[in-house]
């Protein structure tokens, strides 16, 4: 596209395009473009351009105009004329070449000006890449450093999908062409030109497509009376990825060969900056995608939409807000501190503190101390009060997890500390009023701890008023590729790791272990695979899952069998025993009952 650029006596040169058949200058403003100065005319010139040279002509009498130092009141333009209008310096341009920063309208060789924009435009769009948002806000960054590298009236950004095996072309970008449709009547782009350019993997310049015998006879040229086209393709590690198209159907020989040159270099650096904004992209989408899911079956910091997952969040809900005991059971692993951390974000008091105690791993000598405080001299190192964990948790929720590891001395002190929210610290006879909201977690059975006499019955109900049991990552279905997934994507930025994912084998291994240490086990495993993989997905071997780590299937005859015993065993003990009641209940006979009763377990290979 043709260009003026006018030197201002102060001030950087501005550049206007000439895009209409006729553009008037003067210090007028209904003019296409303004100048001002002492001797510029309120319709000093004007430009015509008659479809193959650009003419300009004076339009007042009084009117200076002078090309090249001599005085003219009409002269066609060519390339790098002076024009001086009146006391206003102008240069006249046939393509974007002349340096913006140029501090005068002495010629330069076109050459060395070309070279000069192109490689200024390319480090404008490398620069322009560190700062966009999206690939589409890029392309169309690259399509106007094209565009004003050629001097074109139009131009496209293609991209190639090979989702279907032919290779789709779709118009990503567009100045002047109709983005719907490869070839319309003045405002498509060439579809065999670009085709060429892509199968062949060459770049394409054509001066006059109408009259070239490669394309005169093509459907889109004939429609569009072409006249100059560029095309380079867009290249990365072999293959086409998209194209550059820019054209002029009204200028012939508009572009020269070191042009096509400039565009050819552009679209090779274009090409891996693209390449990698559409990688960026691509992971935006999968975390977005990833962020949806999560945000459909994440409750706070938990993630699960499986049916016991979800028994677990009505539960949270409807006792979050009032102050009742919960017990919080499950296999180790499970989450358990982590719901008792949404049992306090979801309550009256989640400004208040959380404190947790992990009651197996204090000493027992310590345990009195630690739970309830001491005064200064109450036992030897005693140098000065402290508060116990009780006081910590003042106004706020105290979280006694592994509540099965007590001695029963402590349980004593703890059953009163609960009953009445008062608390004695050791070496001292006064009591202290706490308001905490108590919740407990254990992976022990209680019940059977109490029966066994280890653990208190009265402390037992005072903590279980509300029981909350979390199911096994093997029993919650799905749930356990949204866990991985997400823990891999919260990890990969935490250990700097090039790791984007799993591959299919490690996903179906995922789903087949049993995984006896729960989510702890699994983050602990993607852990290592981040930090030791040396590629950008996980494999099975990465997360220690190879075959003979997996639990083996067991034929669908043997599992049937296996969960007939197991069930009839659990309606006897329904029926305490008794095994008529139990035939009626399953409606079997009675033998059946006595069958399976007879058979020994099989035990697993």
């Amino acid at each position: 596209m043709a260009k003026l650029r006018y030197f201002p006596a102060q001030g950087s040169p501005e550049l206007f395009s000439l895009h209409k058949p006729v553009t008037t200058i003067g210090s007028a403003v209904e003019n296409d473009i303004r100048v001002s100065g002492p001797d510029m005319m309120p319709h000093h010139a004007q430009i015509v351009f008659n479809g193959r040279d650009f003419q300009i002509e004076e339009l007042d009498k009084g009117a200076l105009l002078t090309i090249n130092g001599k005085k003219k009141r009409r002269a066609r333009l060519i390339h790098g004329d002076r024009i001086a209008l009146g006391e206003a310096q102008v240069s006249f341009s046939m393509f974007s070449e002349l340096p913006l920063d140029a501090s005068g309208p002495e010629s330069v060789n076109p050459a060395a000006q070309s070279e000069i924009a192109g490689f200024r435009l390319l480090h404008e769009f490398s620069e322009r890449l560190m700062s966009s948002d999206g690939l589409d806000e890029l392309l169309e960054a690259l399509l106007n450093s094209v565009l004003q590298l050629t001097g074109a009236a139009r131009g496209a950004v293609l991209l190639v999908d090979y989702t279907d095996g032919e290779p789709e072309i779709e118009i990503r970008a567009s100045r002047n062409v109709n983005r719907d449709a490869l070839v319309g009547a003045g405002q498509g782009i060439s579809d065999s030109i670009v085709r060429q350019a892509i199968e062949t993997q060459r770049p394409i310049i054509v001066s006059d497509a109408l009259t070239d015998n490669s394309f005169s006879s093509s459907e889109s040229v004939i429609a569009m009376e072409l006249s100059s086209v560029m095309c380079a393709p867009l290249r990365n590690r072999g293959e086409v990825m998209g194209a550059l198209y820019v054209a002029n159907d009204q200028i012939k020989s508009l572009f020269e060969r070191r042009q096509l040159d400039l565009l050819t270099v552009f679209a090779g650096h274009a090409s891996l900056l693209l390449t990698n904004a559409m990688l960026v992209t691509a992971l935006r989408a999968d975390n977005e995608k990833l962020e949806q899911e999560l945000g459909d079956k994440r409750f706070g910091e938990i993630i699960g939409s499986c049916a016991s997952m979800l028994e677990v969040f009505r539960k949270l809900q409807k006792v979050a807000k009032t102050d009742i005991s919960v017990l919080i059971t499950g296999e180790t692993g499970t989450g358990k501190e982590l719901i008792a951390r949404e049992f306090h974000r979801c309550s009256d008091r989640p400004q208040g503190p959380f404190v947790t105690v992990n009651c197996g791993a204090i000493p027992e000598n310590l345990m009195a101390s630690e739970m309830f405080g001491h005064v200064k001299g109450a036992f030897t190192g005693a140098i000065a009060s402290r508060g116990g964990r009780f006081q910590q948790a003042n106004g706020g929720t105290l979280f006694l997890d592994e509540v099965g590891e007590l001695t029963p001395q402590l349980q004593v002190k703890l059953l009163r500390a609960l009953q009445e929210r008062l608390v004695t610290r050791v070496g001292d006879s006064r009591q202290e009023h706490v308001d905490i909201r108590v919740l407990a977690a254990t992976n022990r059975d209680l019940e059977e701890m109490i029966a066994d006499g280890s653990f208190r019955e009265d402390l037992y109900y005072r903590l279980n008023v509300v029981n909350l049991w979390l199911p096994p990552l093997r029993e919650r279905g799905d749930d356990v590729f949204i866990i991985a997934k997400a823990l891999l994507s919260k990890f990969a930025d935490e250990l700097n790791s090039k790791v984007k994912g799993f591959s299919p084998s490690a996903l179906s291994s995922i789903k087949k272990y049993t995984w006896p240490g729960n989510i702890r086990q699994l983050e602990n495993r993607i852990k290592k695979g981040l930090v030791l993989c040396d590629h950008s997905l996980l494999g099975p071997d990465d997360i220690d899952l190879q075959k003979n780590n997996l639990e083996p299937l067991l034929p669908l005859e043997r599992a049937r069998e296996e969960f007939q015993r197991a069930y009839i065993l659990s309606a006897l003990d329904r029926n305490n025993g008794n095994r008529t009641q139990t035939a009626r209940d399953l409606g079997v006979d009675p033998r059946t009952i006595f069958r399976y009763l007879e058979k020994e377990p099989t035990p697993s290979s």
